[in-house]
């Protein structure tokens, strides 16, 4: 008799006490079938599951370790923070230190409030919009996810998507009868909804590279149209950077597509890995938060030193690597190019959508999807789970795990 693996015993032990053996939905892997994988440890490009067997990842813990797992720097001060303590409810130089050098690489940020996820940064953001403009509405896309805040888990992309859930159970019809949801792109739809309820649209809220949705390229017109009419109407342009911070640029994506927005969140990479948010922009608007102004907005450990350490650590190796984005974006696309090429070749029909070191993959029959992400497992190569879900690419990853993948990949699309 075969012995049991080690993921599996514990994925079972898991299953006894979490609800659905997770902490998040699309890691119990229901979008493509079989065990989900479970991760021990990480050293650069590679994760390691419980029976020791190695992955290419391309998740990074959903895009936040751009320098790949366990960097030296990070750890370092990391370890060596931690033996202060973890948390003291007080600020920190370290706090300091990292907002600071948030504002340099992101000029449009004055003021800048730390919290702990993503989804309380959006929820923190949109609290300030409405009050600094003295309105309700909030706009946003269609298949765009900014959090699990009840107001905005309409129509919210890749979690709800990837489970077939046209919104979530549990959220009263009142709590989103203030937000807007049209689709990406269409400029009649934004100018049609701006002239009946411009007056009361506090903000838009908008990713510049969606990552909900598969990877949505950015449409710089539109956006600079969004801009545009903001300005005109006096409502707020909200960038939500969660994912798209220092990801695909050192600083803003949307800056550096030539927009200017009000208001920015970010997550993920300025954590190095560890739980984190953080919103930002005009001193002006910002100033309206607790203790300077009465939006009120708290948290127990929100730029506790350990958190803040981790992602000062990231920032300073990003900051003299600005030059190598370029690079890491060109290997995405060999990789992304790569696929399509071999799909082709094997008659199958696969979108690899990309920009900069992000990429998603879309099969015209989705049970084709789970059958490539269970042979790609076997091979080794860790992609997100969810054709609605983006990959990405670090620092860590080389030219020899990109031709493994591509390898990996032909034998896959052996259907």
């Amino acid at each position: 008799m075969a012995k049991k693996k080690k993921n599996s015993i514990i994925f079972n032990q898991a299953k006894r006490y979490l609800v659905g053996g997770v902490s998040s939905p699309v890691r119990a892997f229901k979008y493509v079938g079989g065990e989900p994988l479970l991760i021990k440890y990480g050293r650069g490009s590679k994760a390691y599951d419980y029976d020791g067997k190695r992955y290419i990842d391309y998740v990074l813990s959903w895009g936040s370790l751009i320098l790949g797992h366990a960097h030296p720097d990070v750890i370092k001060v990391v370890v060596e923070t931690i033996k202060n303590g973890t948390s003291f409810g007080t600020t920190n130089k370290f706090e300091a230190e990292l907002a600071e050098r948030i504002a340099r690489a992101i000029p449009f940020v004055q003021k800048i409030r730390f919290v702990n996820s993503g989804t309380e940064a959006v929820m923190g953001v949109v609290r300030v919009a409405r009050a600094y403009t003295k309105r309700d509405k909030i706009l946003k896309f269609e298949n765009s996810y900014h959090g699990h805040a009840d107001y905005l888990l309409s129509k919210s992309g890749s979690g709800l998507l990837t489970f077939d859930i046209p919104k979530s159970a549990g959220v009263p019809k009142s709590f989103t009868e203030d937000t807007i949801s049209i689709p990406y792109g269409d400029l009649l739809r934004l100018k049609k909804v701006f002239r009946r309820y411009g007056s009361k649209i506090a903000a838009v809220l908008v990713e510049p590279v969606g990552g909900n949705y598969g990877v949505v390229l950015p449409d710089i017109d539109f956006l600079k149209s969004v801009r545009g009419i903001t300005k005109k109407y006096g409502s707020l342009l909200i960038a939500d950077e969660i994912i798209t911070g220092f990801r695909l640029n050192y600083g803003s994506a949307i800056q550096s597509l030539g927009i200017k927005p009000d208001l920015i969140c970010l997550g993920k990479i300025i954590g190095g890995g560890l739980p984190v948010g953080a919103y930002g922009g005009r001193r002006n608007i910002m100033n309206n938060l607790a203790p300077e102004g009465k939006v009120y907005q708290a948290s127990t450990f929100a730029g506790n030193p350990v958190v803040m350490q981790a992602g000062i650590a990231t920032i300073k190796v990003l900051s003299k690597m600005k030059s190598n984005y370029e690079a890491l974006s060109a290997l995405t696309e060999n990789l992304a190019g790569t696929l399509e090429k071999k799909a082709r070749r094997s008659g199958v029909h696969l979108e690899v959508s990309r920009f900069g070191p992000m990429f998603s993959l879309r099969f015209e029959k989705k049970e084709l999807f789970g059958r490539f992400y269970r042979k790609m497992l076997d091979e080794g190569v860790y992609l997100a789970p969810s054709e609605f879900e983006a990959n990405f690419l670090s620092f860590a990853h080389t030219e020899r795990d990109i031709k493994k993948t591509i390898d990996s990949a032909k034998a896959a699309l052996e259907f």
